[in-house]
């Protein structure tokens, strides 16, 4: 069964940090393009960062660069989002997603699977 199963997310005051985990299991992590996305209430799905096969190449949405890193353990199939300096507005149901093919920064949220996710609160 394929399955990935986010960890990690909290409450956390403004200015504060997460990390978040992403565990598959039941296909090959390796030979996948995977990423982020987020979900506030009442609104649409976020594209927030994407990270290649081998974690060479990485992605951020232009809201979150210089704060989050994405990287990721093909070893341990884990993909991670490391999160500094965090604001009210990163309030967000989190979960990562497998893409089919490759990641196409024109088209982010072409995923073909995604986990429940893990919902991340900044407030104070």
């Amino acid at each position: 069964e394929v399955q990935v199963v986010e960890s990690g997310g909290g409450v956390v005051q403004p200015g504060g940090s997460l990390t978040l985990s992403c565990v598959a299991s039941g296909f090959t992590l390796i030979t996948y393009d995977m990423s982020w996305v987020r979900q506030a209430p009442g609104k649409g799905p976020e594209w927030v960062a994407a990270i290649s096969t081998g974690g060479g190449t990485t992605y951020y949405t232009d809201s979150v660069k210089g704060r989050f890193t994405i990287s990721r353990d093909n070893d341990k199939n884990t993909v991670y989002l490391q999160m500094n300096l965090l604001k009210p507005e990163d309030t967000a149901l989190y979960y990562c997603a497998r893409y089919p093919t490759y990641f196409k920064l024109a088209h982010p949220l072409e995923y073909d699977f995604r986990g429940q996710g893990t919902q991340v609160t900044v407030s104070s």
